[in-house]
Order: structure tokens, then C-alpha cells, then sequence
């Protein structure tokens, strides 16, 4: 399973507990508490789609960094053949 599948996965599965509890506790006139489930589902999406922009932005920069290091290794071949 992929991180991005694996990350999808678990919070998929807590988004879904959190909403159940927030139902549950509306069915027993919990108005406060369902309120703060739900905000508290919302900011586990929040979190994941930062978490995932995050990380796209971390493979990109490996992959530049990647390119700067054959460069330079290339740099260094062609000057030590000379």
C-alpha cells in the first residue's frame, strides 16, 4: 500500500469515528461536545491535505536536489579528466 493510500486510509477512518461519536453524542443531547467532533474531523481532513502538499513539495525537492548533485558530479568529472 502506498503512503498516499495508507495516509487516505487512516483518515478516512478517524473522520468516520469522529462524525459517529458526533452523531452519537446528538442523539443524547450533546450539542457541545458533537460540535467539537465535527471540528475536530474538519481539521483532520485540514491536516491531511496539508500533510500531502507537504509532501509533494518534498519530492520536488529531492528531485531538484538530485539534479544539482549529478550536475556538480558531472562538474567535478570534467574537471579532474582535464
Amino acid at each position: 500500500m502506498s503512503t498516499y493510500a495508507f495516509t487516505r486510509a487512516v483518515t478516512v477512518f478517524a473522520v468516520g469515528f469522529l462524525l459517529l461519536n458526533a452523531v452519537l453524542l446528538l442523539m443524547i443531547d450533546r450539542i457541545v461536545w458533537a460540535a467539537v467532533f465535527v471540528g475536530v474531523a474538519l481539521l483532520a481532513v485540514l491536516g491531511w491535505f496539508w500533510f500531502r502538499r507537504a509532501m509533494v513539495e518534498l519530492a520536488d525537492a529531492r528531485k531538484e536536489m538530485k539534479r544539482e548533485v549529478e550536475l556538480l558530479r558531472d562538474l567535478l568529472h570534467t574537471h579532474h579528466k582535464e
